[in-house]
Formats: C-alpha cells, sequence, structure tokens
C-alpha cells in the first residue's frame, strides 16, 4: 500500500492525480463520499453564491457583514491566489496547514474505490471542516456552473446567482439563455433565490417560477443608490440602509453588496443570532478579497491587479478605470487563458487602455504571448508588446512608466497570481 502524503503541498499533487480529468462534472461520485463522511449540513444555515462573475467578492460581502454581527462563519471560494488555505476560512482566518491534510486524509479513508477530481477533493474536505467547526452559517462559492458542481451537494437556505454571461461555453454553452440553466440549478424549491442583476436570463426566471423559489431580484425587489462619494443606499420594501462605499474598489461591487444584503436579508438567523443594522455597515466597509482591483503602489506608480478573464469581468474594468481618470496613460499587461474571448475582453476595455503588453502564462490551458497575439488580430492590442511571463512584463511596463501612469495586471487568477507574487517579492 502506498503511504499517504503527510504535507499539505504533497496532498496537493496526490489529488490532483485522482482522476483522468481535472473537470467530470456530477454529483453521484461526491455525493457517495459525503454520505460515506457521514456528512449532514456544513452549517446551521448556508448560502450558496453562483454566477459568472462577482461570485468571491459577494461571498466575502456576506461573510465580513455575519461576522460583524457576531456569528461564526465559514467561507469557501475557488482558485485561490497565492495559497491553497485561501479557499478555505473560519471566522476570517484561513485553515492551516494541518487542518487541510486531516481533511484531505479523512476524504481519502472514506472514497475508496470512488474516484475524486480535485476540486471534489478540496469541496468535500472543506465541508468536513465546516462541520467540525459548529458554524452559524456557510457561505459557498460555487465553482463550474451550478447544477452538476460539486457545492451544489449541498441545499442551502438562500442561493445568490450573481451574474450570466458567456464563459466556459465548451462546460455550460455558448448563450447566456443555456448558461443560466447551469446556474440556476443551485436554486431550491420555495428557498430565496437571490438574482443579482437587472436583467437575469429567462432560463433562470423559469426555473425559480418552476420549482416555487422566491426570487428576490435586484432592481425589482431591491435597490443599489448611489447618494455621494462616500455613502450609498441599500432598501427594499421594508427598510433603507445608508451605507458606507465598500472598501472592494470599483463600481461594480454595489451590485455585489447589494446582492449580499438581500442574502441576508432573506435569511432566517440561525439560533441566537441576530442581524443587527450596524452590522451592514460595519461588513461592507471591512470586507476584503485579493485580486479584485487590488492596489499596489511601486515606486509611486499605482498598479491594480484584477482576476477578470472574460468580457463582462472586463467591461466592468473599464467601468472602474474611467470612474477614477488620471492624469497620464493606463497601461495594461494582459495574460489570458486559452480558452477564454481574448478579443472580447480588449475590445470591453477598449479606450480605458491607453497601451498594451501580451505575457504568457504556464500549465495546459496557458498560452505564450505569440498565441495571444495571433488570437488578438484586428484588436488595438495585436500589435502590442510582449513578454514570456507576467513579471517581466510587469517589470518592463513599469521601466517605462512615469508619474501620473497607472498600470493594469489582469486577465485570470494565474496572472493576479504571478502579478502579486513580483510585487511581493521583487525590489
Amino acid at each position: 500500500m502506498t503511504a499517504l502524503p503527510t504535507t499539505l503541498s504533497d496532498w496537493l499533487m496526490f489529488i490532483e492525480r485522482q482522476h483522468p480529468a481535472s473537470i467530470d462534472m456530477g454529483l453521484e461520485r461526491v455525493r457517495t463520499v459525503a454520505a460515506a463522511l457521514q456528512l449532514g449540513a456544513p452549517a446551521q444555515r448556508t448560502i450558496t453564491v453562483g454566477g459568472t462573475n462577482g461570485k468571491g467578492s459577494t461571498v466575502a460581502f456576506v461573510e465580513a457583514i455575519a461576522r460583524a454581527a457576531g456569528w461564526k462563519v465559514g467561507a469557501y471560494t475557488s482558485p485561490h491566489l497565492l495559497r491553497y488555505n485561501e479557499r478555505v476560512r473560519i471566522n476570517g482566518e484561513e485553515a492551516s496547514d494541518e487542518a487541510l491534510v486531516a481533511a484531505f486524509s479523512a476524504v481519502e479513508a472514506a472514497r475508496g474505490d470512488t474516484t475524486l477530481t480535485y476540486f471534489e477533493y478540496g469541496t468535500l474536505a472543506a465541508f468536513y471542516l465546516f462541520a467540525q467547526a459548529g458554524l452559524d452559517l456557510a457561505v459557498l462559492e460555487v465553482g463550474l456552473g451550478g447544477r452538476l458542481d460539486a457545492v451544489n451537494l449541498v441545499d442551502a437556505d438562500v442561493a445568490v446567482i450573481t451574474t450570466v454571461d458567456i464563459d466556459h461555453a465548451d462546460w455550460l454553452g455558448a448563450d447566456r439563455e443555456s448558461i443560466g440553466t447551469e446556474k440556476a440549478g443551485i436554486l431550491r424549491g420555495w428557498k430565496p433565490a437571490v438574482l443579482g442583476e437587472i436583467d437575469p436570463p429567462s432560463s433562470v426566471l423559469r426555473r425559480a417560477y418552476l420549482i416555487g423559489a422566491n426570487a428576490i431580484r435586484a432592481g425589482s425587489d431591491y435597490f443599489n443608490e448611489t447618494l455621494d462619494a462616500q455613502t450609498w443606499a441599500w432598501r427594499d420594501v421594508a427598510v433603507r440602509l445608508e451605507l458606507p462605499m465598500p472598501s472592494l474598489a470599483g463600481p461594480v461591487q454595489l451590485a455585489n453588496a447589494g446582492a449580499a444584503i438581500a442574502a441576508l436579508r432573506s435569511l432566517e438567523p440561525p439560533p441566537g443570532c441576530s442581524l443587527p443594522r450596524a452590522a451592514y455597515a460595519e461588513g461592507i466597509a471591512a470586507a476584503r478579497i485579493a485580486g479584485r482591483l487590488q492596489r499596489v503602489e511601486r515606486n509611486g506608480i499605482n498598479v491594480l491587479v484584477d482576476v477578470g478573464h472574460n468580457p463582462q469581468a472586463a467591461t466592468a474594468l473599464a467601468r472602474a478605470l474611467q470612474a477614477e481618470p488620471v492624469s497620464g496613460r493606463t497601461l495594461a499587461v494582459y495574460a489570458g487563458l486559452q480558452d477564454k474571448d481574448a478579443a472580447g475582453v480588449v475590445q470591453a476595455l477598449g479606450e480605458a487602455v491607453s497601451e498594451w503588453t501580451l505575457a504568457g502564462l504556464e500549465g495546459p490551458r496557458g498560452q505564450d504571448a505569440a498565441a495571444l497575439a495571433a488570437r488578438l488580430a484586428g484588436t488595438v492590442a495585436a500589435d502590442a508588446s510582449r513578454a514570456d511571463t507576467v513579471a517581466h512584463a510587469l517589470a518592463q511596463v513599469l521601466a517605462q512608466a512615469v508619474q501620473g501612469d497607472r498600470v493594469l495586471v489582469f486577465g485570470s487568477f494565474h496572472t493576479a497570481a504571478e502579478a502579486l507574487a513580483w510585487l511581493q517579492t521583487a525590489t
């Protein structure tokens, strides 16, 4: 019998090799192992967050507000940027290596002959740790789609769908209606379903009405209103909250914060818990998440790092850049995965970017800068400068930046991770 890993890094390499496909959508295998682990609900209350963009930020807002109210909260998100531990948080603290090793060991002991993907291992490990923690609330980010994603194993008390747009078309479908069908798989009958965009696909609405889910829609059942540069208001038919602007940058974060508030307002609090009005303001101001227009100053130049990787996210980036004009140029470093709509991303950013630099990414879904440039034929970035890595591209752009310029590094979680790692270590 082969000895099992003893360190987190070894476990991560081990679980990558245990299933022939990196993605194998379906709940049968993960349900079998969850039953062997005797996993019940991960917390007294659960909120599941799905959608194309904005999931991680929405989870962060829900988590921060509930923690401000004194609840014991677990959050599960993916992917991570710098450390796997980022994926599992309990009361704001990342799970330790030792806790994750114990959880992976438990999953491995329970799975028998059932094969699991990397994501399924991680999801079951998170649920195992949450079950031991005695949580009031678990906030779970859906990985891919919704209907067949491992997170959908849980019957959540509230489901949130932030946005629906074209992404992962090979798995979810080539149009918003098809993708909406997959996203709507996280909804549950007679439970609240928060829909975070004003015009969700009809497939999502049909699913909600078909199963009797209580659809709570942005722009219809709740509203976000900017009051001034420092404050905004959230309101529904029963309450109006005046709140500080989120610390998370970008106009799109009001939509994410609004969806988070709607989710918590529609949730029956766990026994012994309440949600005072002050917790909303405290949580909105406290929420943090890496790689979402994250600002790092480098030799007097503002560097913005963002995980945005599809046209909808790029449109939100453009709006954020235009909302904070600079006296100089906006210099973009773009490194995208080969299965993304690169031309759509560049087109969405439009005139918000002054100059482009393309960088390569390693890995099975990565591509070098020349391949990315070829896919951008006919766009303003087709003849951009190139670099073999994100780090080299960022160093190259910062060397030519002057006071008044800003640098945007974006295109994928891999891009943001490489940028943040280099910014933390380079001198």
